[in-house]
């Protein structure tokens, strides 16, 4: 039987043959034109002004935040349900993640949550486009942090390719961060990006991913930076990757449509709704109350699963067990997500859906 993995990379012939005429042409493999060329690629994609690529997206979080300068004692808003690189990039620079309630139908930051949580100590509030979505009250999040003099970034991890009203997601921010792990629509293995339409920001970005330097080559440091530099071996791969963002965008549109159209009325089961228009989804989603049972039912049909993230208040990291976010703590004890990887078939996803059918009836 074969197995139908949770995940998986997608590339062919043309990064191959992309990635051998790069090492055939005496390439340095650092970070060069093909890095400039993959972050233009990037920027033109989204709208963005400006483009940043770096090692991967848990650094982008930590640049984001070291150029709006965040320090020891600050307070950044980020929602409790969400991958832990949101939050630890926050407490890697000493300040503090305030953790707030997320939407039941978004999985996403819940204003009114959002609201409450700021003091004096709040300067920076981390909005996560979980899946390819956005808050509901996304517009009134932005109004927000713009009348509180907050900078807003966003955590745009899993949403390239998709969009609110037209405009892709990462651009509503004063910073917007992508990821290019395995998992995401395109992937490098690892690597991230930073988009910003504030040239000051982007100045700041540029020295700080390069050790502080006042420009590459230099030893004249004007800030305390690191070397969160990219490659061009990655690059030669993303270039070719960006160039199938559009098709891969349509096939997420495609799967997510497909899984809801099968699993509709399945009972014990519930699917998470999806703007198809904006949402590529980056995850197909499922919440069940036997989680645990339909993952091993799966697996033994040769399909692989994986649990949504903790709550993360609730991690040891953290010691925040005390606190209480129902919605989080629901999504995180019920959630489940299916094969996502554009290389699943609608064969497979039909199988896929006949096992969870035959679940429910056994």
């Amino acid at each position: 039987m074969k197995t139908i993995n949770y995940m998986e990379p997608s590339y062919d012939e043309h990064e191959i043959n992309a990635v051998n005429e790069y090492m055939n042409s005496g390439a340095w493999l650092t970070e060069f034109k093909k890095t400039r060329e993959f972050e233009e690629s990037i920027a033109l994609f989204t709208g963005a002004e400006w483009c940043s690529v770096m090692s991967n997206g848990t650094v982008t979080l930590i640049a984001s935040l070291m150029a709006c300068g965040i320090e020891p004692g600050d307070e950044v808003i980020v929602p409790d349900f969400t991958m832990s690189a949101t939050s630890h990039a926050v407490e890697i620079l000493g300040a503090r993640a305030v953790f707030v309630d997320v939407e039941k139908d978004t999985f996403c930051m819940d204003y009114d949550a959002m609201r409450r949580a700021v003091n004096e100590k709040t300067k920076a509030v981390i909005v996560v486009d979980l899946n390819g979505r956005c808050p509901n009250r996304f517009e009134d999040i932005i109004t927000f942090c713009r009348r509180h003099g907050l900078w807003m970034i966003e955590d745009a991890a899993q949403a390239l390719g998709s969009t609110y009203n037209g405009k892709a997601l990462g651009t509503f921010g004063d910073i917007g961060s992508f990821s290019f792990s395995m998992p995401k629509i395109i992937t490098t293995g690892q690597g991230g990006a930073i988009v910003t339409d504030n040239k000051e920001l982007y100045h700041k970005i540029l020295q700080i991913r390069d050790f502080g330097r006042e420009e590459a080559g230099s030893d004249h440091y004007l800030m305390i930076g690191a070397n969160f530099k990219f490659t061009d071996l990655q690059a030669v791969i993303g270039i070719e990757q960006m160039r199938k963002v559009p098709a891969r965008v349509e096939r997420k549109k495609q799967m997510g449509k497909l899984y809801d159209e099968y699993l509709k009325d399945v009972n014990g089961v519930e699917t998470v709704h999806n703007y198809y228009n904006d949402t590529a989804p980056c995850f197909i989603e499922l919440l069940c109350d036997r989680r645990d049972e339909l993952m091993e039912w799966l697996l033994k049909h040769g399909i692989k699963s994986r649990k949504f993230y903790p709550a993360l208040h609730s991690e040891p990291a953290y010691g925040r067990g005390k606190q209480d976010f129902p919605v989080a703590q629901e999504i995180s004890r019920k959630g489940l997500w299916l094969p996502s990887s554009v290389n699943v078939t609608d064969e497979e996803i039909e199988y896929i859906c006949g096992c969870i059918k035959e679940f429910d009836i056994h």
